[in-house]
């Protein structure tokens, strides 16, 4: 069996493409599958710390016709988002298959084949990859780290404060994560560091309705240069909100700069300055998972995927198309990113399917057992 589509990811983007195909009359489970590596739903959601409430996680978007209202913003974001996602797959009848991790995916032309970790291998005419960047966390290098004699912990691992109990924690990172764990971990009575490799980049936005647009294009020209998208942080800011002028004004949130080395329990900053450290938490952020994508060879010389204008159309195999990926990663940026990449996928079919018909009953080509 040839499926018409298969889906990799059961995250915002995933779920939002399936649910588009499906609006575009593809029957869930015979034309399309979606396939996920977590053994349940809610995507990166469930990994999230405990003590990340829903009240202090970003906007999240809804998915397409399932309002997400009336949460109650004390709660873990990892729980309601879990069980919001579980609930979409549920009513609207999508085919997912958690426990699937996806090894390798390789193009003969016409057809793509998918193999999983198990073994199993399954077949499509079009791919929809939506495998975010939870399972890729980036943890950079520097001179004496094999030689820090205490924890360390990266944002994919954090839990709590109580981790860090009685430590002095180095955080490292200029995103939104580290302002958060910084503020969590100091309202513990947690004292800390903070180091960036730059000075933080903080943006009052206010209601400028051009801001989102803004930050779009400039993702949309990297990806289509075939350029890495940049970290969240490095396109947007950090947004000046009231808490983190408070956390500026006490000290907290004032970086020491770049790390020059680290000593068994101690942290040597770029302007000679050393202190004595217990912990380093390292909100460093993610790189996108696209290792089962190797095979094809889509990565530029400078490390990144080209696509199309559309932003989700991959410009060297045609079929197939990314989702939370570049200006798509946040989750209206899925959303929105989940319907152009089903509508280009059933525009691809059509094609497909009239190319097969005018061939006549004596092609044999693989498509023709495409299921309809």
């Amino acid at each position: 069996m040839i499926y018409q589509s298969i889906v990799i990811g059961a995250g915002q983007a995933g779920l939002s493409a399936a649910y588009q195909l499906q609006r575009r009359d593809l029957v869930s489970g015979k034309d399309f599958l979606v396939l996920d590596a977590n053994a349940h739903p809610g995507g990166a959601w469930q990994h999230r710390w405990d003590s990340l409430t829903l009240g202090a996680a970003h906007h999240i978007h809804p998915l397409p016709d399932f309002p997400f209202e009336h949460q109650d913003p004390t709660r873990p974001a990892s729980e309601v988002v879990s069980a919001y996602y579980a609930d979409f797959e549920k009513q609207m009848g999508l085919a997912v298959r958690h426990g699937a991790a996806v090894r390798s995916l390789s193009h003969d032309g016409s057809v793509f084949t998918v193999e999983l970790t198990t073994g199993e291998t399954l077949d499509a005419l079009t791919i929809i990859n939506a495998t975010g960047t939870w399972t890729n966390p980036f943890w950079p290098v520097y001179p004496g780290i094999q030689n820090f004699a205490g924890p360390q912990v990266h944002t994919a691992t954090y839990a709590a404060p109580e981790q860090f109990a009685g430590q002095r924690v180095l955080v490292v990172g200029g995103g939104a994560s580290a302002t958060q764990f910084i503020v969590q971990l100091r309202a513990a009575g947690i004292d800390t560091l903070w180091s960036t490799r730059r000075a933080p980049d903080w943006r009052e936005v206010g209601h400028d309705p051009e801001w989102g647009v803004a930050v779009e294009r400039e993702v949309n020209e990297r990806t289509r240069a075939g350029l890495p998208p940049k970290s969240v942080v490095g396109t947007t800011g950090l947004i000046l909100s009231d808490s983190m002028k408070t956390g500026i004004n006490s000290g907290a949130l004032v970086s020491r700069g770049q790390i020059s080395c680290l000593g068994a329990q101690s942290v040597r900053f770029a302007d000679g300055t050393q202190e004595k450290i217990d912990a380093i938490l390292w909100a460093t952020g993610f790189r996108h998972a696209h290792r089962h994508l190797r095979g094809l060879k889509l990565h530029t010389k400078d490390g990144g995927i080209r696509v199309l204008e559309d932003s989700v159309s991959a410009a060297d195999v045609p079929g197939l198309y990314f989702v939370g990926y570049g200006a798509s990663a946040s989750t209206i940026g899925a959303t929105r990113a989940g319907r152009k990449a089903a509508l280009a996928a059933v525009r691809r079919l059509r094609t497909v399917a009239a190319t097969a018909h005018s061939s006549g009953p004596e092609s044999t080509d693989r498509r023709e057992t495409a299921s309809a």
